[in-house]
């Protein structure tokens, strides 16, 4: 690979990969979204969100997003100037999720305004293995498939570690993650997954299909043990923030299985490498008599 190939990354898990392949010098663009790690801070951001949730909760958050997809308006843009100004060799995007990062058309026009040739690369991971499939697509575009394939190898043992662990206990927890909380979302693609590996019973959700919106009569009749608050966008402290808001409402004084906040943006919400600590977190959750806790405190905390 020549060092000078420049890489424009339009998704915070691409932005992750490609650090973790040593890259990060490569980096030229990121999106407003992309916060880890802590190292990428000075590098140009070319995207931003049409709406401002800074202030808002759960439902108007939800609301916002609703209105804007159904009117075609989108959530975000990219600034055509920055990304001009970045002068990228190979852009990374996605095709998965409209909600999640800027769509695919979007990064398609951009692209048209460019002077030059750029190699666009989209990501649709739906499980854990196109998640680690991704990774060594980027390698393989990068010239960096060593250090892709012993990221991947790397990522394997820790999944290894675990499932074998957690198959030692004959209880298999039923658990709900929640990956929005009003309206309540369960976790879709890679959770349902993530839970089972982690010795687990997903109460809703099957492996590699999208996450989707539930009724509390639904999350009430699965009988879930264990809820996870797994909040798409959101760390561990906001998360518990908006739970401190809705936790009065009828399915929570009628729930009595345990409740956990975990940090969804960093370890849940991002198919990129630290999915691997999310599956550990959702280990030492479902299994706390098997697995001592590792994982930061930040990461994740019990409820109630």
């Amino acid at each position: 690979m020549s060092t000078t190939i420049r890489i424009c990354s339009l998704l915070p898990s691409t932005t992750e990969i490609v650090c973790a392949l040593g890259l990060k010098e490569n980096l030229v663009g990121i999106t407003h979204e992309c916060d880890y790690p802590q190292e990428i801070s000075e590098i140009q951001v070319v995207t931003k969100s049409l709406i401002n949730h800074s202030g808002s909760n759960s439902h108007e958050i939800n609301k916002h997003i609703t209105e804007a997809l159904h009117s075609g308006s989108g959530i975000y843009s990219i600034d055509n100037e920055a990304l001009e100004f970045t002068n990228p060799d190979l852009i990374l995007t996605q095709e998965l999720c409209e909600v999640c990062a800027v769509s695919y058309s979007q990064v398609e026009e951009s692209v048209r305004t460019l002077s030059g040739h750029q190699t666009v690369l989209s990501f649709e991971p739906s499980n854990i293995e196109g998640i680690l499939d991704s990774i060594i697509q980027i390698g393989k575009q990068t010239c960096t498939e060593a250090n892709a394939k012993a990221l991947v190898s790397e990522a394997h043992g820790r999944i290894d570690v675990v499932k074998s662990k957690s198959s030692d206990s004959s209880k298999k927890p039923s658990v709900l993650g929640l990956e929005w909380l009003e309206p309540p979302f369960i976790g879709g693609h890679w959770v349902p997954e993530m839970i089972e590996i982690a010795g687990g019973s997903p109460a809703l959700g099957d492996q590699a299909e999208p996450s989707r919106e539930i009724t509390w009569e639904q999350a009430l009749e699965a009988s879930p043990q264990i809820i996870v608050l797994m909040v798409c966008g959101f760390g561990l402290e906001r998360t518990m923030e908006e739970f401190s808001l809705l936790n009065g409402s009828n399915f929570w004084k009628k729930y009595n299985g345990e409740i956990y906040a975990v940090n969804g943006s960093a370890y849940f919400s991002r198919p990129g490498p630290r999915i691997i600590d999310g599956i550990e977190i959702l280990s030492e959750i479902i299994h706390p008599n098997i697995f001592q806790r590792k994982t930061e405190p930040n990461a994740w905390m019990k409820v109630n």
